[in-house]
């Protein structure tokens, strides 16, 4: 079976990668005129969002490898 260092990679990674993509992501906050940042950036609703988004990417990884789609 896969080393657990692999699934716990692959999630780390996910996670960051969904978490940077959202960062710019304003969800509904107020934005600087002059800068273009938010005034509330609700990183606490990123984070839980990033980690929606990297579970759920990473079951699906899971499964891939589980069912022997794909094999490392």
């Amino acid at each position: 079976m896969v080393h657990d260092s692999v699934l716990i990679g692959a999630f780390v990674i996910l996670w960051f990668l969904a978490f940077l993509c959202l960062l710019p992501v304003a969800l509904g906050a107020d934005v600087d005129k002059q800068s273009g940042a938010p005034l509330a950036p609700r990183l606490g609703v990123k984070v839980l969002v990033a980690s929606a988004i990297a579970v759920g990417l990473w079951a699906t990884f899971y499964a891939l490898i589980a069912l022997k789609i794909v094999e490392l």
